[in-house]
């Protein structure tokens, strides 16, 4: 029996399920792109899928809206994959695990991806149906959306012939998207220098687990600690305290989440392993002091491991990484004032890993304004060439631009006389600080006019995501009045 066989809107669920059950971690999105390719091809639906794993549906309009103006639909297939600590699960062999409770639907120990397989699960339903007037749709499904964009700066726009465009990858139902932040990510090289590690040494392994972690963008502004950084000052301090090596070190999971833990693997002179752990925890109190209101299960340990260690960092690449982490701006950088209560420009420290030549840090900056995004992105190129001797910094995949808002919008008019019907009061008009394609859409196609509509999300990219089902069975209506107001 399905999970959510009884959970309305019927027809949504039975297809979010069935997104649930294929493996979408980015870059892995072939399984569902399998099933929407034979999905279309079963119903007779014109169908284009390229080398990234975009898929392009497209469907005429009902009686009657057989020549109102195209509308492009958009959402990608990708998720973030990410289990909770002490879990363990293979998101290749049947994607992830369904929960309800109560009116959130969970998966068990891992990430949901109901960001954005909600949003695919609207769109194979206005697909499939026979009784909901809508004009011609063209549904563009992208790939690898949570890798900096990679699917929608890759779809072949020649295919689409809408100027309207309607997007369903936002988060509150509350609100119709008018406008969003552009993003660019950035990669800081660390040459590590390897060399043999000194004899009468013991490993001491140093982790930070137990932070609440989330998403780059919608919680930035939340303060939570940022595990990358809680280990530089931790390391900065085993430093401080004595003659310790470093031999990797490791934090995050994607560019574009918040990091919640984090280790470094230390080799350290015996007879200082004592004074090392001790000035280490009395750190780690002290963090846990200075976050107990925004991370509250923040947790630093130490242990040492039955481990050999055959290289490690150059006292200078040493210097170099801790240096480095110190020093990268993280968090809010610039206030909005256009859009008063919103953050203009961010940073995310998001992704530190040890490889075969040192350590590789990635960071996402988003703004609403390209040339502050730029100008954070310097502040990197200027740090790793005043830092020299093995530090290299370069901009890595796309300058997504923003989504700039047009208070004007047909499209938003539309939108908000729907949600004014079907909801019963005036919804919230955003501009949002995150990062979405929307941008590499608006600003390559001319003219195009867009809104976006969201169902209540929480906890994205972390195990805790959910989604409120019964948001869904109030948004779900919203969408079928929009289509239903687009006959011309």
């Amino acid at each position: 029996m399905r999970t959510l066989a009884k959970i309305e809107p019927l027809d949504v669920m039975y297809f979010f399920e069935e997104l649930s059950s294929k493996h979408r971690c980015s870059r892995f999105e072939k399984q569902a792109t399998d099933y929407i390719a034979d999905f279309a091809a079963e119903r007779g639906l014109e169908h284009h899928r390229d080398a990234l794993e975009n898929i392009i549906v497209k469907k005429p309009g009902t009686p009657g809206f057989e020549n109102a103006p195209v509308v492009i639909l958009h959402g990608h297939l990708d998720m973030v994959c990410k289990v909770g600590d002490g879990v363990s699960h293979d998101f290749a062999a049947g994607g992830v695990k369904l929960e309800v409770d109560g009116d959130r639907i969970r998966a068990a120990g891992t990430t949901l991806g109901a960001d954005n397989g909600l949003g695919i699960a609207y769109m194979l339903t206005l697909l499939d149906s026979k009784d909901i007037p809508h004009p011609p749709l063209e549904c563009v499904m992208t790939a690898m959306e949570e890798m900096g964009k990679v699917g929608g700066d890759g779809v072949d726009q020649s295919l689409l012939s809408g100027k309207r465009m309607i997007d369903f990858n936002w988060i509150d139902e509350r609100q119709l998207l008018a406008g969003c932040s552009g993003d660019v990510s950035c990669r800081i090289d660390i040459d590590a220098a390897w060399q043999a590690p000194a004899p009468d040494r013991l490993p001491l392994l140093v982790e930070v687990r137990g932070l609440l972690g989330g998403h780059c963008e919608f919680d930035i502004h939340l303060g939570r600690a940022n595990a990358i950084v809680v280990l530089g000052r931790l390391l900065r301090k085993a430093i401080q305290t004595g003659d310790v090596q470093v031999a990797s070190v490791s934090g995050g999971v994607q560019n574009n989440v918040i990091p919640a833990e984090g280790a470094t693997l230390l080799w350290v002179r015996a007879d200082q392993v004592d004074a090392i752990e001790a000035a280490v925890t009395a750190l780690a109190d002290a963090l846990k002091r200075e976050f107990h209101r925004a991370d509250p299960l923040l947790q630093i340990g130490t242990t040492r491991p039955d481990t050999a260690v055959d290289r490690v960092f150059s006292a200078s690449a040493t210097a170099n990484l801790i240096q480095t982490i110190a020093l990268l701006p993280n968090g809010i950088q610039t206030q909005n004032l256009e859009v008063p209560g919103n953050w203009e420009t961010s940073n995310n420290i998001g992704l530190m890993v040890t490889t075969g030549r040192g350590v590789e840090i990635t960071c996402t900056i988003t703004s609403a304004v390209t040339s502050r995004k730029h100008a954070v992105l310097d502040q990197f190129m200027l740090l790793a060439d005043m830092a020299g001797d093995g530090v290299r910094a370069e901009q890595i995949g796309l300058d997504a631009p923003e989504f700039p808002w047009n208070p004007d919008s047909p499209m938003l008019k539309v939108a908000k006389a729907s949600y004014q019907r079907v909801m019963g009061r005036a919804p919230d008009v955003l501009v949002s600080v995150c990062s979405l394609e929307l941008g590499m859409f608006t600003q390559r196609i001319a003219g195009l006019d867009t809104v976006g509509i969201g169902t209540n999300l929480y906890d994205l990219h972390s195990p805790k995501e959910s989604l409120d089902h019964t948001s869904a069975a109030r948004v779900w209506p919203l969408i079928k009045d929009v289509m239903r107001h687009l006959d011309h």
